[in-house]
């Protein structure tokens, strides 16, 4: 139990903004942890959720504006990691149809035209998803599209090889009992939230996540933490459009 309890301490410190304090004797490094770390990794997409639902809520007599305010507020809860690392994918897809080598782009610190533009319009896309969302009152459907995007990555963490030697450690670590069990616990939590169509998007979550990192993948010539920001980030926001179909 302590170390789900480190892993999921892990995965706030990692995935959100928040800050979290650890022990110097704490090993993060342990299998064990990360596992337990990849384990709750759906439930950063709940608790994200959760927020801006509130922020909505305090802010409801404002309208359209609390709408924008909450969904501004999502990136900036995860930090712009995932925002981020479209900078980055979109600078070394460009760079590698020049000729140049895509890695090296990517782990360039600097951030190229095409980069901002490419994120610039998936914030936008994504904040006015949300934003439609909060103003048709479809709060349950948000968080479960929220979890769903990231039991897409837990399926490419288990499944996919990747060139960082942090993925890989996660990867090694992260088991099949683990990776079964998240995806049942959150699933059960999505049945709460959403009802049996839940099962509907969760197929659809999980096949985007591997056709969108894999048709990333191939063009890169390989997949790392880029790749898998950016997969979330275009897979909420196909969600989120199909959310929108499908329930209005």
């Amino acid at each position: 139990m302590h170390n789900y309890y480190l892993g999921f301490k892990f995965m706030i410190s990692y995935f959100t903004v928040f800050p979290v304090k650890f022990k110097t004797e704490d090993d993060l490094s342990s299998p064990a942890v990360l596992s337990a770390m990849l384990f709750w990794l759906p439930f950063a997409g709940l608790i994200l959720g959760s927020i801006i639902l509130g922020l909505y809520l305090s802010l409801e007599k404002l309208g359209w504006f609390a709408a924008l305010i909450a969904a501004a507020a999502y990136p900036m809860l995860y930090g712009f990691l995932h925002t981020e690392a479209v900078m980055d994918v979109a600078d070394a897809l460009y760079a590698k149809h020049s000729g140049k080598d895509a890695y090296a782009i990517i782990k360039d610190p600097t951030v190229g035209a095409m980069g901002v533009l490419w994120a610039t319009g998936v914030f936008l896309l994504k904040t006015a998803g949300i934003a439609y969302l909060l103003l048709h009152q479809y709060f349950t459907l948000l968080l479960a599209l929220f979890m769903l995007s990231r039991m897409g990555l837990l399926l490419l963490l288990f499944t996919q090889s990747f060139r960082s030697s942090f993925l890989t450690a996660l990867k090694a670590g992260f088991t099949l009992t683990s990776f079964t069990a998240s995806v049942v616990l959150f699933s059960l939590m999505g049945l709460l939230l959403t009802g049996v169509s839940f099962f509907l998007l969760l197929v659809m979550a999980l096949s985007l996540s591997y056709l969108i990192a894999s048709y990333l993948s191939r063009q890169l010539g390989f997949m790392n933490g880029d790749v898998l920001g950016t997969t979330l980030e275009a897979t909420e926001i196909i969600l989120l459009i199909s959310g929108a179909q499908l329930w209005l």
